[in-house]
């Protein structure tokens, strides 16, 4: 994992992001955006239930918070901690924002689009490919989702 001089995980705060949403009803995914000096730019929870908008997941609701924020449509040198792999979806904003690493909790084999299904990072089209840290308090991250899941069974 990039870890020095000045390095912070953001990933405890991205968890919390997750359970905020979780009690709102939303699938609990949370994400920060770091600038390039390590401060928090962004935060957020999922919010496609709240908004009524099947592309607000946590990751999209950061990234737009983000480049609001810095008034800029491209993220370079910023950095993104998620706690579950990234969509399709989201991978491919992740990409058009040129976030330049991204940390994520919780593989995703069934909707996943970094390591699983669609793999965005990995096709020839990509044009932009963050550096990759995955398993990043995974546990934390799964364990939450599962909880999630169980009580709405």
């Amino acid at each position: 994992m990039m870890q020095g001089p000045g390095f912070t995980s953001h990933m405890d705060l991205a968890l919390d992001q997750a359970q905020q949403a979780a009690a709102r009803g939303e699938v609990p995914v949370g994400a920060v955006l770091a600038d390039p000096a390590g401060r928090v730019v962004a935060v957020a929870g999922n919010r496609t239930l709240a908004d009524h908008d099947p592309t607000a997941h946590a990751e999209i609701v950061a990234i737009r918070a983000a480049c609001a924020a810095v008034r800029s449509q491209r993220l370079p040198r910023y950095r993104l901690w998620v706690t579950l792999e990234p969509c399709a979806m989201c991978a491919a904003a992740i990409s058009a924002a040129r976030i330049e690493v991204l940390y994520y909790g919780a593989d995703d084999p069934r909707s996943g689009g970094v390591r699983h299904g669609a793999r965005v990072f990995d096709h020839p089209q990509c044009h932009h490919r963050p550096q990759v840290y995955d398993g990043i308090r995974a546990d934390e991250a799964r364990d939450l989702l599962q909880r999630f899941f169980k009580e709405r069974r």
